[in-house]
């Protein structure tokens, strides 16, 4: 039986895009031993891995879920693959961690989640964003009720590429700021439906721009604008309270987040005289900005970690399978939407029960 103080073994599985991210964290995350880099084009692994490493690579999925060292994979391949690979893993009795999407549809990522129940095995997302110092200061923030009552999110993921050939821009981007809205949001605010508009004005066959209303269960609205077509590259969510209101800018190399002491306030009738009443019952309030002092380090880490503390301490991670089928199940009403000219959709409910 693993123990705390025994490294895991763990596996990464696909050389491209982000697996040598994945590999350069896993060795460097104390709870893990990294067993193997598995790639179908072996050579590529090798280039990853270097010539001098003692990390296996193989090309065979199946010599690595044979291994009884390896204990949990990493799996960053393609995003269609995500559901086979992951289920052979699981079936396999390993701990999964798998990118974004988690699955090519809800169906199948719910018999995923539902698969790492029933064999008592972690199923973790890597929604890196979620493990970055702001965010987990902005998750504090709203479900502590620092801001106050949760108005509205704004949310803008811009820039010029990559235009991908497999997806569109929806499943491509929007996923981040989806996950970052789910950790964000207090345990009693659901999504509950959207409405999607997108375009392809370059003619790549799916949509190129795209903007997402969704409408959360308190009242308040959410608004995902997603594009690869900007000249500049913008990286910002805008929360809005009714005590603060806060605007994170990933771009900012110095001010990540900003919260503000302001806001709009309705005034009562009876606190007015007749001329208060004839011009306004709104009053706005202004008071400070102050700029959290946070420690930048690099989420990725963030996650590797939380996935090793998840499976020796036999608890959910943070972003865990239930939290990735909650964004499939938004990106498909999104996506029916987007098919039906921006019709309001309703937001398939995720029921568990769950402490997140």
């Amino acid at each position: 039986m693993t123990t705390p103080s025994q490294p895991l073994g763990i596996a990464v599985i696909g050389a491209g895009y982000w697996g040598p991210n994945l590999v350069r964290n896993a060795q460097a995350t104390p709870g893990f031993r990294l067993q193997y880099l598995c790639d179908l084009d072996e050579s590529r692994a090798r280039r990853v891995i270097g010539d001098y490493s003692t990390v296996a690579t193989t090309a065979s999925l199946a010599q690595v879920l044979d291994d009884p060292a390896v204990d949990a994979v990493a799996i960053a391949t393609p995003a269609a693959t995500h559901y086979g690979v992951a289920m052979a893993a699981l079936q396999a009795g390993k701990h999964v961690l798998v990118e974004k999407p988690l699955a090519p549809t809800f169906e199948e990522g719910r018999e995923l989640v539902l698969t790492a129940e029933r064999h008592g095995r972690v199923l973790m997302l890597d929604h890196t964003f979620c493990y970055t110092p702001t965010v987990q200061h902005l998750r504090t923030m709203v479900r502590g009720g620092e801001i106050g009552d949760l108005q509205y999110l704004d949310s803008v993921r811009i820039n010029l590429g990559l235009v991908q050939p497999d997806v569109d821009v929806l499943w491509d981007l929007a996923p981040h700021d989806l996950s970052i809205m789910d950790a964000i949001l207090p345990d009693d605010v659901t999504m509950v439906s959207v409405a999607a508009h997108g375009a392809d004005p370059v003619g790549a066959g799916h949509a190129c721009v795209a903007h997402l209303t969704v409408y959360l269960s308190n009242g308040s609205l959410a608004h995902v604008h997603v594009n690869w077509l900007s000249p500049t590259k913008v990286r910002t969510i805008m929360v809005g309270g009714s005590a603060r209101m806060v605007v994170w800018d990933d771009l900012s190399p110095t001010q990540r987040l900003s919260v503000y002491d302001r806001g709009v306030e309705r005034m009562g009738a009876d606190r007015l005289d007749a001329e208060g009443r004839a011009a306004t019952i709104v009053s706005y309030r202004t008071g400070d900005m102050v700029a959290p002092a946070l420690q930048d380090r690099e989420a990725l880490r963030g996650v590797m970690a939380e996935f090793a503390a998840s499976i020796t301490e036999g608890r959910a991670p943070l972003t865990d399978g239930w939290s990735g089928l909650r964004v499939l199940a938004t990106l498909e009403a999104a996506s029916e939407s987007l098919g039906k000219q921006g019709t309001l959709v309703p937001i398939r409910g995720v029921e568990r029960e769950e402490n997140r």
